[in-house]
This record gives C-alpha cells, structure tokens and sequence, in this order.
C-alpha cells in the first residue's frame, strides 16, 4: 500500500502503488513538494535521453538558415517549427576518436563513449570508454527504480561485415555499461512497460497477475492514496494512470495482432510458419511469443511512438532519468518504403552517390525520424511538472555518428538537443562552433546538469560554450 504519512499529508518521493505483481511509481505531486525540496535530488531532477539515428542525414538540407536567436529551420527539420523555442540545433561538432576506421560501427558504437572501439571480427568487442548514459546511471541510477533504460527497434546484428572487417555486433550497441559490456536495446514494448510497473515472483515464472492490467493489480492501493490528496493531485495521478493504461492498451494490440497474423509482411508471415512448425521440436510458447516480437513491426511508426511513450512514462513516474533509444542499427536493411516516395532502405538510400532521386528519398527519411522526434518531446510538453513540464526539467539529444551516409563523414555531425535540463540549458538557437569542436564538449555539460560530472569525457575537459 502507499506509503502515506498522515501526520503532515506529505509523501515521500519513492511512494509507490502496490499490488500483487505490481509495482508503480508516482509522478511528481504536490504533496511530495516539501520533503522532494528538503532532499538531496531537488524537487524536479533532469532526466536524460539520448537518441540514436543511424546512416546520417543529407547535408545540404539539414542545417538551418542563420546563428543564434530564432535560425530558419532546414527541410529535414521543419517538423520541430512548433518547438523551435525548446531545441538547440548544434554545428560544428565532432567525434574525434571516430576519425580513424573505415565505415559506420566506429561511429556507432562509439557515439556515445567519445573513445575508438577495438577493431575486431569477434565477440570480443570493446569500446575502450564507458558511454555517458552509463556514468549518468552510475552516479544518480540509484535514486530510481532502474538505473537506466535501453531501447530500440532491432534485435543485435550478428555476422561479419566484410566490407570493413569489423564485427555487425558494433553496430547494435550504443551504451556501454563497462569498455567490454555493452547494454543491449529491449525491442520488445511489453517486456519493456513490464520493466517500470511489474514485479516478477523470486523464482521468475510466470503468475496469474501477469495477464492483468496492472492499474487493475494497483487499484485498491490507488483508491486509498487518492482520498488523502488535494485536488490537483488528484487530477494530476488520474492523468497519469490513463497514460499508462494507454499504452498498455496499445501494447495488448500489437501482441494480439501479431499473434493473429493480421497485417503482417510476407517474410514476417513466413518466419511464423517456420517458428509454428518446430514449435514442438524446439520451444515453448514463451519462446515463440519471444521470436515474434523480435520480427519487424508491421508499423514501424508505431512500434517507435510506442518505444518513446514508454520512456516518457519512464521519465514522467521517475523510474529512471536516465534512457537511449536506437531507431536501428548502423548498416541496418530496414525497408522504408511505407513511405510516400520512398521505395528502398535506409542504409542503401544513404548511399546516394549524388543522385537526386536517391537525395530525395533520403531525405524524407530523415524528416521521418525528426518528425517522431518532436511527437516524444511534443508528449513530454503536456505534461506540467513544478513551474513548468517534463521537457523543461529534460535533456533529449538527437543525432547520429556521421554526417552524409555517403561519405560516411564524422565531422560536423548532426545534433539536437531539446528541453531546459532545469533552466540550464537557453533553448530557440542555433550554435554553429569551429570546425573539429568537440561534441563531447556538449556531453561534459549533459552528465554536470544530470548531477554527474565528470573532468574529462572523451577529448574534452570542460563544456561547449554558450550552452546556458
């Protein structure tokens, strides 16, 4: 039951609501205000995200037209004109240590750690760094329910590629907890949704409460919190709890589709027959039901929106402040053809030797991306905390490791990052900085506004400029 003290109707901050298999933090309230301001984390601590997209983005039509104050935004990011006052667009910056080796793992792998990844066609990868979500949840992972959360679309890449030599389990991987362990992204939303409001028995197996909603499993310790609370409150844990039932009603969709079979690829369709025909001879159903959603979606935007609100429900509770997300892995073969004037994939549509065409079809998928971009911060927007939202108590970064997927440039790549980290962070401008500027210069300001920082990351030693 929530833990409640009635002697001065105040909560603390790890209240949580409780039932059988069911474990749910609380937003930030009103009545938790006085004893949140009396502890160490503040009442609204930042959160930080870090979103990878991969294969670069068409250089010409990505930066915006004027510095400083109110830039013009390019094409590929016109989709963010409406939260043009809560985002700095970066230039200028780049990955040093991602200079040296041919192709794109170098730059994936090592986005986030400013280091140069070993060279190897093995599993016996390493980073040489620790990337900056993991010193994050090092230093403030222990506040919250989970240190820190992984996502993504795509199961790991296994193979060689041949092309450079390096092992594909690069390209999967963009948090490093240790040099040698990399954090695998969860592409699965419900195992995802179960990581923030279920608890699983002590001997692991499966229970009755796992097929119920969990605001069902939570309702009595639900019920009676509210009765203690002031109306805003109130209104506030109700808003939450629908944001929840949402997507787990979304979640309960996609699972029935895909069991079903309803809308679904020919080669998505193919591999359930292959699963369903060795299904005695080599798994269980809690296998099968493993084996389907690791397959494509059979709507990527919607499988990416329902990735996203999972983390601002991570985010809005306080169950982690610290998340990445991968839209796919480097090198990935990922079909972006349900796209108007799109017939191929990314990967290869990056590789546009100048042609229109091609330029064309690459930069609508870019515009894609920078469009789910702006639904996660537009649903962070909505969703008052304190004197302001969640996006202003937030830092949201967006980029990839090269610039044009042609050239397979790491210089001048591209960057964004939404959300106030506080009022820390002055948003509505462009920053253009020298060529060869450090991008960690900007991580060395993200992991101090997070309440982790660090005197060198990477090849920097102090922040960007004019960040605040």
């Amino acid at each position: 039951m929530a833990n409640i003290q009635r002697n001065n109707w105040q909560l603390p901050r790890r209240t949580m609501l409780k039932g059988i298999g069911a474990t749910m933090a609380l937003p930030f309230l009103e009545a938790m205000t006085p004893l949140c301001a009396a502890g160490r984390d503040g009442a609204t601590p930042v959160r930080m995200a870090c979103l990878f997209m991969p294969n670069g983005v068409r250089p010409d039509k990505w930066t915006p037209t004027g510095s400083g104050n109110n830039p013009q935004l390019s094409p590929i990011l016109s989709p963010l004109e409406s939260l043009k006052e809560d985002i700095l667009v970066l230039s200028g910056l780049s990955n040093k240590a991602s200079f040296t080796g041919d192709g794109h793992y170098v730059k994936t792998a090592g986005w986030l750690t400013g280091t140069t990844i070993t060279k190897t066609t093995g599993s016996d990868i390493n980073a040489n760094g620790v990337s900056i979500d993991q010193i994050a949840a090092r230093a403030i992972g222990q506040d919250t329910k989970l240190p820190s959360l992984e996502l993504g679309c795509e199961r790991t890449a296994n193979g060689v590629d041949t092309n450079v030599n390096y092992t594909r389990l690069y390209a999967s991987h963009i948090a490093w907890k240790t040099p040698v362990a990399p954090l695998p992204c969860e592409i699965n939303p419900r195992v995802a949704f179960d990581r923030l409001f279920r608890s699983r028995s002590s001997q692991g197996k499966p229970r009755s409460s796992d097929e119920q909603s969990v605001l069902d499993l939570v309702h009595d310790d639900a019920k009676r919190l509210q009765k203690q609370l002031g109306q805003h409150d109130q209104q506030k844990i109700e808003e939450y709890l629908q944001s929840v039932r949402e997507v787990e009603r979304r979640i309960e969709h996609e699972a029935n589709e895909l069991r079903a079979g309803n809308n679904l690829p020919k080669d998505v369709l193919k591999r359930m027959e292959e699963i369903d025909r060795h299904i005695s001879k080599t798994m269980g159903k809690a296998t099968r039901e493993e084996e389907l959603h690791s397959m494509p979606r059979f709507n990527h935007t919607d499988h990416v929106r329902l990735m996203m609100d999972i983390m601002v429900l991570a985010f809005w509770a306080d169950a982690t402040r610290v998340s990445t997300f991968m839209f796919g892995n480097a090198v990935s073969g990922r079909n972006f053809s349900f796209l108007d004037g799109v017939s191929g994939g990314h990967h290869q549509l990056s590789h546009h030797k100048k042609n229109p065409k091609q330029l064309d079809q690459y930069q609508r998928i870019n515009t894609w991306h920078v469009e789910q971009y702006g639904y996660m911060l537009e649903q962070m927007k909505k969703i008052k905390e304190g004197n302001g939202n969640l996006l202003d108590n937030s830092m949201v970064m967006f980029g990839s490791g090269i610039r044009d997927g042609n050239a397979h440039s790491p210089h001048n790549i591209p960057t964004v990052v939404a959300g106030k980290a506080g009022g820390t962070l002055k948003t509505g401008r462009h920053l253009e900085y020298d060529k060869g500027t450090p991008l960690c210069g900007l991580y060395h300001g993200m992991l101090k506004r997070v309440g982790a920082p660090v005197k060198r990351i990477g090849d920097a030693t102090q922040e960007l400029p004019k960040l605040g």
